[in-house]
C-alpha cells in the first residue's frame, strides 16, 4: 500500500525503528504519542517542518501485520515494512524524498539496522537500550532503561548515555479508569499474537478457562484480541482445523454477538463458558482490573508487569513441533522446509533445557517473582495453580507489589521524547 503523500515536504524527520508487535504497542506508540504533543508533526500537523516516520526492521518472531497495526495509529507519515527494510538501505529515495536532516530511534530488532539506517540517511542515531547498547561508537545518544545498562558501556562511551528508566512504568496509573469491567474476579487469557503461540495457546486456554470455571462457578474470562491477530483467527485455532485442538477435546468456540450490533462480542467455548473480547487496543484498563492473567511469554508478560496484573506464565512444551519461534540463526535454520522439524524440534528442545527466566518480570529481577510453567502442562494443573491464586487473595496482592516495586517512576516516556528533540537541529 503507498503512503499518502505529503502536505508539505518536511525539512527534518524523526525516524522510529522497532521489528515485532510487542515493541509496537508498548514502545513505539507511547513514545510517538508524547512526541505528537510535544512537537509539530506530520503527519498530525500537515504543514509542519518535521515528520514522525516509522522503519519495520526483519525479525523471525515478527507477525507480518505490523505495518497495517501501526498505518491504523494514523501517527506516522510513512511507513517501510519489514519486507522494504533492504531496498530502503539500498535507494531510500525509491521511498520518496528523505529530510535532509534527522534523527534515527531504535526501539527493537537488531540495533545493528539502526546503524546502518542512520548512516544512510545521514541522521543522529539514539539507541533505546534495555540490557546492553551494543554499537555506542555510532550513537549520538544512549538512552538506558537502568543502570545495568549504563555500566555495561566502555568507560569511554558513557557521556552518551542517559538512565530514562522503564518505557512500560507509564502504563498504569490511569489504566483502571478506562473501560471498567463489570463487577466479578476476573482472569485475563493472553494466548499470544504469534501463529505458533496460538495454535497451542488458544485450545489450551479455552480448556483451562472451562476446568477454572467449574472450580469457581463466579471467575469471569476476557480475552483481548492482540492486533496483530483477529477474532477470525481465535475461532480457527480453537476449530478442527487446528491439530493441536484434538488434544484438549470438546467441541469448537463459537462466536456470541451482541444483540443490538453494537458492543462487545463474547467467544463462548465448546463447553459454553464466556470469554468477553476486548478488540480494541491497547486493553491496558481492562487488562489492570483482572485479578489475575494466564499468558504465554513474550511481551505481554512486560505489558502486565507494568500494569501490576499478577499472572501465571505458560509454555506448554508437548507441542514442540509448533514452538520454532526462536531468534538467531539456528531459529532461521529450523524454519527451512527440508531442516525444519529435526532441526526445529532439536533447538527447541535444547532451548527449553537450557532456559533461564522466560517472563520479563523475572528477567528484570532475576528471581522468580511470577510463577513459570514450562513442560508437559495440562489446563487441569494450570486450572488447579490459578484456583490456589484465587483463593488467596494476600498472595495475588504479594506478587502484585512485586511487579510495582519492579516497574519503577513513570517518566521515561517523557525522558526518551526530550532526548529525541535534543538531536534534532535547532529551528
Amino acid at each position: 500500500m503507498t503512503e499518502p503523500p505529503l502536505s508539505r515536504t518536511p525539512t527534518t524527520a524523526i525516524v522510529l525503528v522497532c521489528n515485532g508487535p510487542g515493541e509496537l504497542t508498548t514502545w513505539v506508540r507511547p513514545l510517538a504519542q508524547r512526541l505528537h504533543r510535544q512537537l509539530e508533526l506530520q503527519p498530525v500537523v500537515p504543514g509542519a517542518a518535521c515528520s514522525l516516520e516509522l522503519v519495520l526492521v526483519p525479525c523471525p518472531n515478527a507477525t507480518g501485520s505490523e505495518a497495517r497495526v501501526a498505518r491504523d495509529l494514523g501517527l506516522f507519515s510513512r511507513i517501510v515494512p519489514a519486507r522494504k527494510f533492504w531496498g530502503l538501505l539500498l535507494r531510500p529515495r525509491r521511498h520518496g524524498p528523505w529530510p535532509t536532516h534527522g534523527v534515527v530511534v531504535f526501539l527493537g530488532g537488531d540495533q545493528f539496522w539502526t546503524v546502518l539506517l542512520s548512516a544512510r540517511l545521514g541522521y543522529r542515531h539514539l539507541t533505546y537500550a534495555e540490557w546492553v547498547a551494543r554499537w555506542p561508537r555510532w550513537n549520538d545518544r544512549i538512552a538506558a532503561m537502568g543502570p545495568q545498562a549504563a555500566t555495561r558501556l566502555p568507560p569511554r562511551w558513557r557521556q552518551r548515555c542517559t538512565v530514562v528508566g522503564d518505557l512500560m512504568a507509564d502504563l498504569s496509573e490511569e489504566a483502571r479508569a478506562v473501560a471498567p469491567l463489570p463487577e466479578g474476579e476476573w482472569v485475563a487469557l493472553l494466548p499470544g499474537s504469534k501463529r505458533a503461540k496460538l495454535q497451542v495457546g488458544v485450545p489450551f486456554l479455552l480448556d483451562t478457562a472451562d476446568r477454572l470455571a467449574r472450580l469457581r462457578p463466579g471467575c469471569r474470562f476476557m480475552l483481548p484480541v492482540a492486533p496483530t491477530t483477529s477474532v477470525a483467527d481465535l475461532l480457527a485455532y480453537g476449530g478442527s482445523g487446528n491439530p493441536i485442538q484434538r488434544h484438549y477435546g470438546g467441541q469448537p468456540p463459537r462466536l456470541l454477538e451482541p444483540e443490538s450490533g453494537s458492543g462487545q462480542r463474547w467467544l463462548i467455548s465448546g463447553a459454553g463458558t464466556p470469554v468477553l473480547l476486548f478488540e480494541q487496543h491497547p486493553a491496558h484498563g481492562p487488562l489492570s482490573q483482572c485479578a489475575l492473567a494466564l499468558t504465554t511469554v513474550g511481551a505481554n508478560t512486560a505489558e502486565l508487569g507494568a500494569l501490576g496484573v499478577p499472572m501465571i506464565v505458560l509454555v506448554p512444551t508437548q507441542h514442540l513441533e509448533v514452538m520454532q519461534a526462536w531468534d538467531g540463526w539456528l531459529g532461521l535454520l529450523a524454519r527451512l522446509p527440508l531442516l525444519r522439524w529435526l532441526l526445529g524440534l532439536a533447538l527447541t528442545a535444547w532451548r527449553m533445557r537450557q532456559r533461564g527466566f522466560l517472563a520479563w518480570p523475572n528477567i528484570s529481577a532475576g528471581r522468580a517473582v511470577v510463577p513459570e510453567r514450562v513442560g508437559s502442562i495440562t489446563p487441569a494443573e494450570i486450572a488447579a495453580e490459578a484456583n490456589e491464586w484465587l483463593a488467596h487473595p494476600e498472595r495475588l496482592q504479594g506478587q502484585r507489589d512485586d511487579l510495582r516495586s519492579l516497574r519503577g517512576q513513570p517518566g521515561a516516556v517523557a525522558a526518551l521524547a526530550a532526548m529525541v528533540q535534543e538531536l534534532l537541529p535547532a529551528a
